[in-house]
């Protein structure tokens, strides 16, 4: 479990484990803090004294892939399991998860996410982000009650042969490391299961402007995914993207000329327009009271990722020009 800063979710998330029921004896939990300033570790601390198998270690690295790469080493089991501070798995997670491992024939399983908010705002958020106009259709995110395989799955258990092979997380990638890692995973042949009765809880942010912040560091980073892997990426992830430059673009234009005023309209009205659609048919099935929420949810959910995925793409194109040209080797040139 990478975890940094989680006081408000970190007991509960815990909680969720130990409640597994698979065998105590056969478990073994590793919380990994990222050098966390409010009371996360003396939390896991205190549990500690009522679980023995719960071991406590730091990342000095801060970031998810550094904690997942020195919990990794420190774990002794056949199959990992990885889950967020930020989550509460249910009851028979891990026994599902391993039987899935060993039956079926795959590397990997993870299931579907009921993505929850504490507080009026965050409730409109989560029933945004388990929206597919809010994610784009992401299976794990709006799919339940099928097995399938997958790209990519979340809080992920994998057998170690698997992990052992793929090589340890990239840890220049700060976000988006579960969806690079899960395609090295494919490229080599594995295979990943979204399983029906793999289930967990995800606590969304609490607030449109903390929304935008993690929307945009998706974005910002799954453009480093792009320029790795480019066969990873799938049309939805453009999206938001193409949306945001459109309007950069027809903005700059409109004081100049009338047709890039028309098509801005164009362009706003149509997105305003799917965002109503979208709201009404998602505060339908949940609550009327969310429906003048859920348009600013979603807008934060795109506008914040496609500038992200600008930014980063950007920032990777001028490191490639700083670079330098690539010599014959495929190494580049330092300027």
């Amino acid at each position: 479990m990478p975890v940094r800063n989680e006081q408000a979710y970190i007991e509960r998330s815990l909680n969720a484990v130990f409640a597994q029921d698979y065998p105590e004896d056969l478990v073994e939990v590793i919380v990994c803090d990222g050098m966390s300033t409010d009371e996360t570790r003396a939390i896991v601390q205190a549990l500690q004294t009522s679980h023995p198998n719960l071991a406590l270690i730091d990342n000095p690295g801060l970031t998810a892939p550094a904690a997942l790469n020195l919990a990794t080493r420190s774990a002794s089991g056949d199959i990992l399991v990885r889950v967020d501070g930020h989550c509460e798995i249910a009851k028979d997670y891990v026994a599902n998860c391993v039987r899935h491992l060993l039956a079926d024939g795959v590397e990997g399983v993870g299931g579907s996410v009921e993505t929850i908010g504490e507080g009026r705002t965050a409730e409109a958020i989560a029933v945004a982000m388990s929206s597919r106009f809010g994610v784009g259709g992401s299976a794990f995110r709006t799919i339940k009650g099928r097995d399938m395989l997958v790209d990519t799955i979340p809080f992920p258990a994998y057998t170690r042969e698997i992990v052992e092979t793929a090589g340890p997380y990239d840890e220049t990638m700060v976000r988006d490391q579960d969806d690079e890692y899960n395609y090295r995973i494919r490229k080599l042949g594995g295979r990943l299961l979204l399983a029906a009765d793999v289930t967990s809880v995800y606590y969304s942010r609490a607030d449109i402007p903390s929304l935008w912040r993690q929307y945009y560091g998706y974005g910002l980073w799954k453009a480093r995914i792009f320029r790795r892997h480019p066969h990873q990426m799938s049309l939805r992830q453009f999206v938001p993207g193409v949306l945001v430059a459109c309007l950069a673009i027809l903005a700059l234009l409109s004081p100049f000329s009338s047709k890039a005023r028309r098509l801005l309209q164009a362009v706003v009205l149509t997105y305003g327009t799917a965002s109503g659609i979208a709201s009404v048919e998602a505060a339908s099935r949940s609550r009327w009271s969310y429906l003048p929420l859920l348009p600013a949810a979603f807008a934060a959910l795109h506008l914040s990722y496609g500038v992200g995925f600008l930014v980063g793409n950007g920032r990777v194109a001028a490191e490639a020009v700083l670079k330098g040209p690539k010599t014959k080797d495929g190494d580049h040139r330092e300027i």
